[in-house]
This record gives structure tokens, C-alpha cells and sequence, in this order.
């Protein structure tokens, strides 16, 4: 669901450490964030669609999500992100069949990457988030427009800040107990 500085350093938040963070190329594409494994993980979802009907019955995907370690420190401290937070959602096919596996799925090849990044300097626009593509070889990518859903559902159902802490269970507890849920997640947990 995912400016023009040049590759300088930024200017760090006083949660945000120095170096963490996004890097845009001279035209505005986000650079690819390569060690974005060595991240925090937060979770996986498998199979996780937010529109009836959206999924392929025969294909199965697992979604991990990571986030910058300065970021998830701060969210401890506040239940809230820093600006200049990114997560990644690393999306890999979901196999059955493999070496001695004779139950359940494992994770395969990556199909597609997705940047979401607090950047509310840049992104004044998109509510101080952006979302960036990244289908496979690419280095860097373009925000994605204001118009593609991600933006308004991210909005209306994100637990905290447009994200979606709701799925990431070492978190939510944490935004309840900070009382950063947003009123779009308690509006659709009371109607559950």
C-alpha cells in the first residue's frame, strides 16, 4: 500500500538517530533503504487483504514489516513515530512444498517491496507520509500520487499516525497504554 534534496545528511530529530532515515536522489526518488533487513522486525501477515474479494485463492503472500531502530525506540518512549520514520513492507510468495516441509508455508522469493516514510517537511501534501514502490531491481523509486488508496485508508484505519500498529502486537498494546490510537481504529474496533 507507498521532494528534491540531494543525498546530503539530514538534520536529525532529537528521537531520530543521526544517518536514519530516508535518502532521496537529486530528482526526489527515494534510495532504496538496502539494509533495511538489519531493521527492528514488527510482523508478518499472511494473506492480509483490506477489500472483500481481493485475493487469489491459489496464490499465498507473506508481508513482513520493518521499521528503523531509532523509530521504534522513540515509539517506545511516546507511542507516537518521529518524523523521518520509514517502514518497509517486504512482500514474498508463500510456498507449501520445499526441502522436507509437509505442512504449512514458508516464505520464498520477494515479490515486491513498499516504503512508507514520515517526512512531513516533504510530503506537506500526503499528510507528512509517502508511499514508494519498489517491484524488484530498482535503486530508487517516486512517491506514489496522493490518489492511490493507500493514502486515504492508511488514513481513516491506521491505529497511530496513518500506520497500521494494529497488526504489529508488540506495539499495540504499547499505543493503548500511550493512548495514541487514533479515532479512525477505535471507530472500526467498536463496530467490529
Amino acid at each position: 500500500m507507498i521532494g528534491s534534496v540531494g543525498l546530503a545528511a539530514f538534520a536529525a530529530g532529537p528521537e531520530q538517530p543521526a544517518g536514519e532515515g530516508p535518502r532521496y536522489t537529486a530528482d526526489g526518488r527515494l534510495e532504496f533503504p538496502a539494509d533495511y533487513r538489519d531493521w527492528v522486525y514488527l510482523s508478518t501477515g499472511m494473506d492480509m487483504a483490506y477489500v472483500e474479494g481481493s485475493s487469489n485463492p491459489d496464490m499465498h503472500m507473506l508481508d513482513n514489516v520493518f521499521v528503523g531502530r531509532g523509530a521504534y525506540a522513540a515509539f517506545q518512549k511516546t507511542g507516537t513515530w518521529p518524523d523521518r520514520t520509514m517502514f518497509v513492507l517486504e512482500a514474498r510468495r508463500a510456498v507449501q512444498k520445499g526441502s522436507i516441509n509437509k505442512r504449512g508455508h514458508f516464505q520464498a522469493e520477494r515479490m515486491a517491496t513498499e516504503v512508507h516514510v514520515k517526512d512531513t517537511t516533504r510530503f506537506k501534501d500526503t499528510g507528512g507520509w509517502g508511499f514508494f514502490g519498489f517491484g524488484g531491481s530498482e535503486t530508487a523509486a517516486p512517491k506514489m500520487p496522493a490518489q492511490v488508496a493507500c493514502y486515504a485508508c492508511h488514513e481513516a484505519h491506521g491505529a497511530v499516525d496513518t500506520t497500521f500498529v494494529q497488526f504489529y502486537p508488540t506495539l499495540l498494546p504499547l499505543a493503548q497504554a500511550k493512548k495514541t490510537l487514533s479515532a479512525g481504529y477505535l471507530k472500526d474496533e467498536a463496530g467490529r
